[in-house]
């Protein structure tokens, strides 16, 4: 399994107030090393600046990266780091926009959804990591999660650009991701989960990660 192996966390942020979110936050950075935090609003729920701005202040002064998944403009104006792109049908077009655009030295990552050919354009394109996820939306789950563990096989074993697991539902498939040489696992939470779970998923999957191959 390698090494390499890092935890990404997704952290949704609701109409809880700034403080309740920066609780959650400190909990699962204290409980698990993680390399980089993406901000986004819930569903239909505009950007919270004030608890965005907080939340990238901490997750900075701790060393970790911090994305939005929002516009250049959000970006620079809240003090992050990069930018998140979500799954679309035109996200090769649209992340190349973006690279224009956005400020020497942003950091732009970009989900592939389960497009070979876009994920390797994204790659050639400059993006600094390449995301295959399992959106909500997908019926059969099971399916969903071998085609994705074969799409981070294939990339880490042909390609040098980072890629990350997204929508890893468990500990034993973070595991299985890394074998297959995911460089980053990502595990989602929200602003409104209780504390005490919150530290218990994430950790659960930091372990799964330091995790043994099986004996053959």
């Amino acid at each position: 399994m390698p090494s390499a192996t890092n935890l990404y966390l997704d952290f949704e942020i609701d109409g809880s107030p700034p403080a309740r979110a920066l609780s959650v936050l400190a909990a699962v950075i204290e409980a698990a090393a993680i390399a980089s935090v993406l901000i986004r609003p819930a569903h239909d729920v505009p950007l919270n600046v004030e608890a965005s701005r907080a939340i990238i202040a901490a997750v900075q002064k701790n060393g970790i990266a911090a994305l939005v998944a929002s516009s250049v403009d959000d970006a620079s104006k809240l003090g992050a780091d990069g930018i998140h792109l979500p799954w679309s049908r035109d996200i090769v077009p649209q992340f190349k926009t973006l690279r224009q655009s956005a400020p020497a030295g942003t950091v732009i990552g970009a989900d592939s959804g389960r497009s070979r050919h876009d994920a390797m354009e994204l790659g050639e394109a400059g993006a600094d990591y390449v995301a295959f996820g399992v959106p909500p939306h997908v019926e059969d789950r099971e399916k969903a999660a071998e085609r994705q563990l074969d799409l981070i096989a294939w990339w880490s074993d042909l390609f040098e650009v980072p890629c990350v697991a997204f929508d890893v539902p468990d500990a034993g498939a973070a595991h299985l991701l890394s074998e297959a040489g995911a460089d980053f696992v990502c595990v989602r939470l929200t602003s409104a989960d209780i504390e005490a779970d919150a530290i218990a998923r994430i950790s659960e999957l930091s372990e799964a990660l330091r995790m043994p191959e099986p004996a053959k």
